[in-house]
């Protein structure tokens, strides 16, 4: 072998040591199998409900919600309603009157509990929202009542006045502990002494009021799609495990989003999560 075949057969090696491809993220269906998007969107179509869990800093989670969002708008129309975990059920009333047209957006932002990254990942949602006529609901619990049930537990809501219920789902507040979403949080290492009995209990009635929220704004021939923090709805517990109580025949679609350092297969440990799973390079950029 002269040299010049040498050289070619150690570039042939070193070239087919890169990867021929680098996609930001890869969907997956529920077996681990790569998906394509329109077969998934042609899924969910037809669903009651689609619970979508992102990564909270992750700009392909929140590029995908887009999207998705604005496909089922192109085939429901007037059938297609937005919720979110991210704005709670007092603040119902603002974010209406944004969407609706009626305050102005400086006004909206000054007064409503936006979170730090509603700008860049959130309002892109809002913002099509108010531009399509779509609804968008409020859905989580406001965090005051979240600190109260981890400090009393479920009891402590029955304190509270008529008005503050009614930002809450009717009590009392159904409760599994078995449930691994909830009793996983007393098993996590290093969380220190605030870990009590009431700990998955303050997740337990933000998943509650989210389920409550979807349920209350649905109709039948309704689509609606919830966006949420992967936590809430994967391995089809927390808001889902709600739904299919207060709704057996509930038609729901649960969408995960994972990070690996390799995306172009499914971990065992990140499959079978959810209906699809996006999984996200775990270099890609953070949006906070």
């Amino acid at each position: 072998m002269n040299k010049l075949q040498i050289l070619f057969f150690i570039s042939v090696f070193l070239f087919s040591a890169f990867k021929a491809d680098k996609p930001a993220y890869v969907l997956f269906d529920k077996k681990g199998n790569p998906e394509k998007y329109g077969k998934m969107l042609k899924e969910i179509q037809n669903a009651d409900v689609v619970l979508f869990g992102e990564l909270h800093n992750s700009p392909i989670s929140h590029w995908l919600e887009l999207e998705v969002t604005k496909d089922l708008y192109e085939v429901k129309k007037e059938n297609l309603i937005l919720a979110a975990e991210m704005f709670e059920t007092d603040d119902q009333l603002i974010l209406t009157e944004y969407t609706n047209g009626l305050i102005s957006q400086s006004r909206f932002e000054d007064e409503a509990k936006l979170w730090p990254n509603y700008t860049t990942d959130y309002k892109p949602l809002v913002e099509f929202a108010r531009n399509n006529n779509v609804p968008f609901v409020a859905s989580n619990v406001p965090r005051r009542y979240a600190s109260l049930v981890n400090s009393k537990g479920f009891e402590g809501l029955e304190e509270l006045a008529d008005e503050a219920k009614a930002f809450l789902p009717p009590l009392p507040i159904a409760y599994n502990p078995e449930l691994n979403c909830y009793k996983s949080l007393l098993e996590m290492e290093g969380m220190g002494s605030h870990v009590t009995p009431n700990f998955p209990k303050a997740q337990a009635i933000k998943d509650a009021t989210m389920a409550h929220s979807i349920l209350k704004n649905w109709q039948p021939g309704k689509l609606l799609i919830h966006f949420h923090g992967a936590y809430h709805s994967e391995n089809f517990e927390s808001i889902y495990w709600y739904l299919k109580q207060a709704n057996p025949n509930l038609q729901i679609v649960t969408i995960h989003s994972v990070s690996q350092a390799d995306n172009t297969e499914l971990t065992d440990e990140n499959t079978g999560k959810a209906d699809y799973t996006i999984c996200v390079d775990e270099d890609m950029t953070k949006t906070r």
